[in-house]
Formats: structure tokens, C-alpha cells, sequence
């Protein structure tokens, strides 16, 4: 199977690689089509990124199992079971990628037993390299990172996403929860469309919380491990145990901010992503 280790080197240079791939895919003109909804956008390059990453690491990996975005294809369920998964999102910002608006990453988590053992995530734009093995530490092209510990939820920077779903009842929910954050109030509430981005920030210190309804296993794996291996809390909205197939997150800087958000949310459904057809294990 190879170590952990091994697996890990594997990713950061399958990350680097596709990052590139991503950067010049940029350049070009890009087709766009779409999925679940008209907002929930997919290009070429996400395909064949993702196929890049997968076929490179099945080189050296082949009894391992992977979970990718764009294998919802082949309309398998999406399970996570005990063999040794790599969890990858090609492209995590396609909307962004469209537009050119600079925060687009490649993620990559991988985990055992179900329990996650590493992410790497690059920021395609600016060339940066996240990671996180458990019990190791995170780190930002190689410098430590580490959570701002605010405990404070008034004196918090939050980040969200909207999600692909825009019917009025969603749209309704997801500005309430905003609002109520706003009101307690939050320093501000911030959306950059790469939810591992987004999360990387709050690893960085550079935001303070996350949350977020309708993201899937992708956009949390290899994020989850940054940020707690930054120091930070990541949960359930309910306040209990992230569930990755859960497609709803909470993480923070401190226990009390995750507390006080987990507090103010109204739930905004999903279906689960190990209960859908549209996602693929390969």
C-alpha cells in the first residue's frame, strides 16, 4: 500500500503537477457545462485533471480506492469505507476558474480506516502549498501554520459559500443564518468561492470561522486535517462530529465561536453524498 509518508509525497507532487495544468487551462478558452443545478458548473479541465491526478496515483498505489468530483459520471454512490481513499477535487473554485478570479485550488485528502491521515491543497494562482499530516502539524509552504484562537465571535472574520442551490426557501435560509451572524455581531462574513481555500484561511489566522451547507466530501478531507492540525475546531452544524458524507461543516479558531455559529444556524438540506447517484467510487 505504501506509508503514509509515501502517500503524502505522492500527493504533494500530483497537487503541483495539475496545479500547473489548472494555470494553463486558464489561459485558454474554457468549456463549461453544468450538473446538479445552472450554478454548479464543470469544464474540461476539471475532468481532465482529475483524471491526471487519479491515473498517476493508481500507478503507484493500485490496490487504494479514490473518490473524485468528476467521477460522478459513472452515477455510482459515493462510500467511504476502510481501504486506504484518496478524496480529490481537481478544480474546487470552477466558478471562479471560469472568471479568472484568482482563488481556484486543487484538494487532495486521503484517509484510512475513514479517519483522514493527510491533505494537500494547492492555490493554483498564487503557487501555494497547504498540508497537514495528523499529528504533525500544518503548514504553508513548509512555515507552520496556526489558527488566531479568537474566542470571540465579535470580533470574528467568517467565511460561507452559497451552494448550488438558489431556490427562494434556500436562498431565504442562507441569508438568515448570514444575517444572524452579522447581528451578533461578526467583525464581517466573507465569500471567495473555494470552500478549501476558504478553510485554508481559517488555518492561516487569517479568518477566524467557516461554515457551510450543500459543500461535499471534497471540499472538507483534505481542509479538515489543515485546520486541526492548525489548532482549530471543525464540527457537525449540530455541534457534534464532522461527518464527512455529510455535505454541511462548521470550523474554527476556538471552541467558543464554533459553539456560538453551531447556535445561530437553521439547517438548509442536502442529500448526503454516500446516499446520492451521482457521485462515483473508483
Amino acid at each position: 500500500m505504501g506509508s503514509v509518508e509515501e502517500c503524502m509525497d505522492a500527493a504533494v507532487r500530483v497537487a503541483r503537477a495539475a496545479g500547473q495544468v489548472v494555470l494553463e487551462a486558464v489561459k485558454q478558452e474554457k468549456h463549461v457545462s453544468t450538473k446538479s443545478t445552472p450554478t454548479d458548473l464543470v469544464t474540461e479541465a476539471d475532468r481532465l485533471v482529475e483524471e491526471l491526478i487519479i491515473s498517476t496515483l493508481r500507478e503507484s498505489f493500485p490496490s487504494h480506492r479514490f473518490i473524485g468530483e468528476e467521477s460522478c459520471a459513472a452515477g455510482e454512490p459515493c462510500v467511504l469505507t476502510d481501504s486506504p481513499t484518496w478524496i480529490i477535487d481537481p478544480i474546487d473554485g470552477t466558478c471562479n476558474f471560469v472568471h479568472s478570479f484568482p482563488m481556484v485550488a486543487v484538494s487532495i485528502g486521503f484517509a484510512v480506516k475513514k479517519e483522514l491521515e493527510f491533505g494537500v491543497i494547492y492555490h493554483c494562482f498564487e503557487e501555494t502549498l497547504y498540508t497537514a499530516r495528523k499529528g504533525h502539524g500544518a503548514f504553508c509552504n513548509g512555515l507552520r501554520l496556526q489558527v488566531s484562537k479568537e474566542k470571540d465571535v465579535s470580533k470574528a472574520l467568517i467565511l460561507t459559500e452559497i451552494g448550488a442551490k438558489r431556490d427562494p426557501e434556500t436562498l431565504a435560509l442562507f441569508l438568515g443564518n448570514m444575517e444572524k451572524l452579522l447581528r451578533a455581531p461578526a467583525h464581517g462574513v466573507r465569500i471567495i468561492g473555494s470552500s478549501t481555500l476558504a478553510l485554508c484561511q481559517v488555518a492561516a489566522g487569517a479568518a477566524d470561522a467557516y461554515y457551510q451547507f450543500g459543500l461535499h466530501c471534497w471540499d472538507m478531507a483534505a481542509a479538515a486535517i489543515i485546520i486541526r492540525e492548525a489548532g482549530g475546531v471543525v464540527m457537525d452544524t449540530s455541534g457534534g462530529p464532522l461527518d464527512l458524507m455529510s455535505r454541511r461543516i462548521v470550523a474554527a479558531a476556538s471552541q467558543e465561536v464554533a459553539g456560538f455559529i453551531v447556535q445561530q444556524l437553521k439547517p438548509i438540506g442536502y442529500e448526503r453524498d454516500d446516499c446520492g447517484e451521482r457521485h462515483a467510487v473508483r
